[in-house]
């Protein structure tokens, strides 16, 4: 077995066994970013998104402008009388909290995103840097570099392809707060974001689908990142409109970018945990697995009693894009009064556990590699209890009968949810030593984008539905694992998301800038 099983345990027992450093606190005065800043380097406007979703025979310029504004691009500023740790804060402007349709582990955003640029697109061939705060590109390289990414890519998925999106973590972005931990939460990070490029995408007919298995040193080395201090997670090919084939043996440049972010920390820390995780997890393109390989590693049928039918899931209130601009993380607003209804929480699940990753490792068609289960406090018609959630027949099937309210908030940890208060509690698993063993170490980082994919449905079906949301990842995973039965399986409970009415008349600030 490799690290990446002893990282997964780790991360399981971290609520009673705690991950190094024990006594780490982080220096929020000396914190990095939210983006990284590459202060020699131009930056070109993006034009204004497409407007109306259309049947899009490929991407174009306007287009990948809207996904990108509507995903990691700064869309408002949100202030609101809430319970999480930073309101005290928020008011200043240099700590505002800037709305985005992507969800990211505590608001972070460590996600760097690149765009290779070949021939047949509307700009000048080159290597650029998606700049969010300015909603632009930043030119990092001049020339087709595209073939270094086809070589990277070792004749997998979107070799053909003469555009590409590169999506990048530097670690300190996040590990500044949460070092140890830090690899799990980023890795979720990137599966929201590929999902919310996913779901902007399909109003217009497009296909979002990452490959995960590439050799990322020679990547890293193009983007002119220290291989150790930041990874490549996943390159996107893009079918651009009119782009057609690369040229016939385009070569790979070797060309590495010079220019550097600078970084706004005066001290940049290491964790060994962390920069062990990410050399186990390093990938190669000469080790990705076929497709299929994951079948063994999927959801286990579902668990539990006599079945409990569920109604045809609410149609949503909106579509995905104004569902991104209206998502937010609830904090301490539900309201138990105002029960969800089980057309509600029908579409929550249904939505939920048709996510996928989508990554070349998976078969068209192919079994899920996550399960959930629905802790239900206060839906209508819907007895309160722990459930599992059957989507093929689109029934809950009871685990453990009763209120589960004491449970949910006994085994939270932070302050800013009373659990008891949504309507319901939903718990995606994975068999995460089941994937590890099926595609390797490599798989930590599929499980990751699985979860946070799953995730990124949650918050966007939520606010369809006019429904507050949270995701959250403070909680005791194997108190999770005991109360719904999972002990001695491979099955993990990695995240819990909280689905219900926010209380009405809320003291909010609201004010769009995109």
């Amino acid at each position: 077995m490799g690290y990446a099983h002893d990282y997964a345990s780790a991360i399981m027992y971290r609520g009673r066994v705690p991950m190094e450093p024990v006594d780490f606190v982080p220096d929020w005065a000396d914190r990095p970013r939210k983006a990284k800043y590459y202060p020699q380097a131009e930056t070109l406007p993006l034009p204004e998104p497409a407007a109306e979703p259309y049947p899009a025979p490929g991407f174009t310029l306007p287009l990948l402008s809207g996904m990108l504004q509507e995903s990691y691009g700064l869309t408002g500023r949100r202030l609101a009388v809430q319970a999480n740790t930073d309101l005290a804060a928020l008011p200043h402007y240099t700590q505002a909290n800037w709305s985005r349709g992507t969800a990211s582990g505590g608001g972070l955003y460590p996600v760097g995103v690149y765009w290779a640029a070949g021939a047949g697109g509307p700009l000048t061939p080159g290597l650029y840097h998606y700049a969010p705060h300015q909603h632009g590109l930043r030119r990092l390289l001049a020339g087709d570099v595209t073939g270094d990414v086809r070589e990277a890519l070792g004749g997998g998925p979107g070799g053909d392809h003469t555009q590409y999106l590169v999506l990048s973590v530097k670690y300190w972005q996040n590990s500044f707060k949460y070092n140890s931990f830090s690899f799990h939460a980023v890795s979720m990070d990137v599966g929201a974001l590929v999902q919310t490029w996913r779901l902007w995408a399909r109003a217009y007919g497009l296909r979002i689908a990452p490959a995960l298995w590439f050799d990322e040193e020679r990547l890293a080395r193009l983007l002119g990142v220290a291989p150790e201090e930041e990874g490549v997670f996943a390159v996107l090919p893009l079918e651009w409109e009119g782009g057609g084939q690369p040229p016939a043996g385009a070569p790979s440049t070797g060309a590495g970018v010079r220019h550097r972010d600078a970084e706004r920390s005066r001290t940049v820390l290491a964790f060994e945990t962390l920069e062990r995780i990410h050399a186990a997890t390093l990938g190669r393109a000469g080790d990705r697995p076929a497709p299929g390989a994951l079948d063994a590693a999927a959801a286990y049928p579902p668990r539990g009693g006599e079945p409990v039918p569920l109604p045809v899931p609410a149609a949503p209130l909106m579509g995905e894009a104004a569902a991104l601009r209206a998502r937010r993380s609830s904090f301490g607003r539900f309201d138990a009064t105002r029960a969800v209804t089980a057309e509600q929480l029908a579409a929550a699940l249904a939505d939920c556990a048709a996510t996928r990753p989508g990554s070349e490792a998976e078969r068209p068609g192919g079994p899920p590699l996550t399960a959930l289960y629905a802790f239900v406090n206060h839906v209508e018609g819907i007895e309160p209890g722990s459930y599992a959630y059957d989507p093929a027949a689109h029934v809950l099937r009871l685990v453990v009968p009763g209120p589960p309210g004491p449970f949910l908030q006994a085994n939270y940890f932070l302050s800013n949810y009373n659990l008891e208060q949504a309507g319901a509690v939903l718990v995606p698993t994975v068999r995460t030593t089941a994937v590890l063993d099926a595609v390797g170490d490599r798989g930590y980082r599929l499980v990751g984008a699985a979860v946070g994919a799953v995730a990124q449905t949650f918050y966007t079906t939520a606010a369809a539905h006019g429904l507050g949301a949270g995701v959250a990842l403070g909680f005791d995973n194997v108190s999770y694992a005991e109360q719904l039965g999972l002990t001695g399986t491979d099955e993990a409970p990695l995240l819990i998301m909280l689905l219900g009415h926010e209380r009405p008349r809320p003291a909010d600030f609201r004010h769009e800038i995109a």
